[in-house]
């Protein structure tokens, strides 16, 4: 084997994915592509195959992967394609990788992430219903396994930047008053209230700082993303909820603060581009060219915040009682939020109807201790039934 890093993409067709790629590709002298993994664009991830040449592909199911190897055959290439989630975990696990791209959204990344931390990769985490989802769990794998946990939501990641390298010690052991998780307020920060009620998928996907999947679009137009990076950040920083505030910042180039007791304020700028973050955990605690523009201050020309408004962005409420609750209520959280952004996109719901349908999820489903995997898998299920009854009675 060559002296180069290889990577494991996980979700290598998404726009994270193809960042990752795009990073990887401008450093052939220090990584090489392991494998790549596809969930439904399967003439992209050939095509992608084409260009980076993995030893595996991953796909859901035997038809697609029948199909997905001869095409790769008559393109000439020799890789193996391998099914489903017992072939995701394959892939993240393999001793000949060195990093993983953790970049497939939703519940269905939590196993093949874990697998990754398990077998004491460096693992860069995108997916980050993994940390949702199993949060307990899923440190006390990397704390057994030695794996090197890197994030690469912007905001993580920057706070990542702005903390001391000892902050595993405890925040206010290392001197952290509070964090400052920024949010850009998505497409309708200013929108009337009443009008809420009628904002189509289309309205709803069309970010204004970002380019972004639809779900996760959907996610940030509801600040149901930042609630999800609030319960995240608590478990990467090993911070209370409390000690999180989230701060709407419209111009996306401040990523996150981290506020001292001394009174400094540390914050990570730059253009609002993931191959930042994603350059940077790659290549951590070195620094690589991720071929994004220099922030151009004098084009920004101002800094604006202000406090996220609960009535406009009830998810966010809905997040923080979750993390505030524990065990398995931010589990559930995620998956009631799940299916009602399907529905959402799907135009069988209101955009309002979908902190609606979670609360009333989170409200019949009792959080439990999350002491096994199998609680959070169940909880998981629990909640996406409970959905899909409200759904049916609405």
């Amino acid at each position: 084997m060559s002296g180069l890093q290889r990577i494991t993409v996980l979700g290598a067709t998404g726009s994270i994915g193809l960042s990752t790629l795009d990073v990887i590709a401008r450093h052939p002298d220090r990584y090489e592509v392991f494998a790549l993994t596809g969930f439904s664009r399967l003439a992209e991830l050939q095509a992608l195959s084409r260009v980076h040449r993995p030893r595996f592909v991953v796909v859901p199911d035997e038809v697609s992967a029948q199909a997905l190897q001869a095409a790769l055959r008559s393109d000439g290439l020799s890789c193996e394609v391998l099914v489903g989630e017992q072939g995701l975990c394959a892939v993240a696990e393999h001793a000949d990788v060195d990093a993983v791209m953790a970049a497939i959204v939703g519940a269905a990344g939590l196993k093949p992430t874990l697998a990754a931390v398990r077998a004491g990769k460096k693992v860069l985490l995108a997916n980050k219903e993994a940390l949702v989802m199993s949060g307990a769990l899923f440190m006390q794998a990397v704390r057994d396994s030695g794996a090197t946990l890197l994030p690469i939501d912007s905001e993580h990641n920057a706070i990542f930047q702005c903390l001391p390298q000892d902050y595993a010690r405890g925040l206010a052991q290392v001197g952290v008053r509070r964090v400052l998780l920024t949010a850009s307020g998505g497409p309708f920060r200013e929108t009337p209230l009443a009008d809420l009620e009628l904002v189509t998928p289309e309205q709803a996907c069309a970010h204004p700082n970002w380019s972004m999947g639809r779900k996760i679009s959907v996610d940030s137009a509801s600040m149901m993303n930042k609630g999800l990076e609030l319960i995240e950040a608590c478990w990467l920083f090993d911070a209370a909820p409390a000690q999180i505030e989230v701060v709407i910042h419209r111009q996306s180039v401040i990523h996150s603060l981290v506020d001292y007791i001394d009174g400094s304020v540390l914050a990570q700028m730059g253009n609002p581009d993931m191959r930042t973050p994603i350059a940077h955990a790659l290549a951590w605690p070195q620094r690589i060219d991720s071929g994004v523009a220099p922030l151009d201050l004098f084009a920004v020309g101002r800094l604006d915040f202000q406090r996220p408004d609960e009535q406009r962005f009830p998810c966010l409420r809905l997040a923080r009682e979750a993390a505030q609750v524990g065990g398995t209520a931010p589990a559930v959280l995620n998956a009631a939020n799940e299916v009602a952004v399907e529905a959402f996109l799907q135009r069988r719901i209101r955009f309002t109807d979908i902190a609606r349908m979670i609360e009333s999820v989170l409200n019949r489903q009792a959080s439990q201790t999350v002491q096994a995997l199998d609680v959070v898998l169940a909880a998981d299920i629990q909640a996406r039934e409970l959905a899909r009854q409200w759904l049916a009675s609405h």
